[in-house]
């Protein structure tokens, strides 16, 4: 009896192992198809221009809506109002010299990656090849690289590692990869008035050499972690917009990450295109620094 109890038990066990992984594996093979008609996460397999959900290639141009007076002129030495420097980046910024960087060659350490988004300048952005997003600015000449990863998705931690014995440089060396990446919900309206994906882009910067975070010398050390996110919108006109926000994180000179939004708007083409070389001009004449310099 007790052998009879036995099999009837593990033949019962069987057929139930058996019944559950058939039904694993009608949801595994039912995902993607799920996916497709627009009721989840598009499955993304290699990260890259194959799978961006959104379209920043094209001519762009820097819309100050906010902080002129620091974009658009060169600010008093001295003046880091807003930005959470600790006591030795403000005696850097407090004997900033622009002529003895100027003669020392350094015209562009206020051109850098943690600052150039926020340079009134115009952009170029495309893809170089597949798998990096290259990005031209007319004001100082630079170019900045986004690389996806060529292996399918990964940890942009784990790219960054690959990179930490790379030369340290202006712009650094940035990974990227694409977030949030959705398809909405089929419209009521019909299978042909499905909205576009939608996501934005991550970007994640190191390897950097020091530089400025105004043009008025205010520092940012060669420890810096830089990290972007790039969204796409169309206003009510129907004009093109990109924002991106920078997070800033310097162990050395910030005693909390420095954060920025800035706008760039698309152009119809590069007819105003007109690079450039690094330079920054000197404070307006009589400039002096807010009397409350405290974050």
């Amino acid at each position: 009896m007790k052998t009879y109890v036995k099999t009837i038990s593990l033949k019962s066990t069987q057929k139930a192992c058996l019944l559950l992984l058939g039904f694993c594996l009608l949801l595994v093979l039912a995902l993607p198809s799920y996916a497709q008609r627009g009721n989840g996460p598009v499955p993304v397999a290699a990260p890259g221009r194959a799978e961006a959900p959104i379209d920043l290639t094209g001519n762009w141009v820097s819309v100050v809506n906010e902080d002129w007076a620091y974009r658009m002129l060169t600010p008093a030495i001295g003046d880091t109002m807003s930005i959470p420097l600790k006591p030795n980046a403000q005696e850097v910024a407090d004997n900033w010299d622009l002529e003895a960087d100027n003669a020392a060659g350094l015209q562009c350490k206020a051109f850098g990656a943690a600052r150039i988004m926020r340079v009134p300048t115009r952009l170029k952005i495309s893809w170089q090849d597949d798998y990096t997003l290259r990005i031209d600015t007319d004001s100082g000449s630079q170019t900045r690289l986004f690389h996806f990863s060529d292996t399918g998705r990964r940890p942009l931690l784990n790219m960054m590692l690959e990179g930490a014995t790379r030369e340290k440089s202006l712009q650094g060396y940035s990974v990227a990869d694409w977030e949030n990446i959705m398809i909405n919900r089929v419209s009521t309206a019909g299978p042909d008035d499905v909205p576009p994906p939608g996501g934005n882009l991550k970007v994640i910067t190191t390897r950097l050499e020091a530089g400025y975070l105004r043009p008025n010398g205010v520092p940012y050390s060669e420890d810096t972690v830089l990290t972007e996110f790039y969204n796409r919108l169309t206003d009510p006109q129907g004009e093109e917009w990109f924002v991106v926000t920078t997070i800033v994180d310097d162990p050395t000179y910030l005693n909390s990450p420095y954060v920025t939004t800035t706008h760039f708007r698309r152009e119809a083409d590069d007819s105003k295109w007109n690079p450039s070389p690094c330079e920054t001009l000197p404070p307006p004449e009589g400039a002096t620094p807010p009397a409350g310099r405290d974050f």
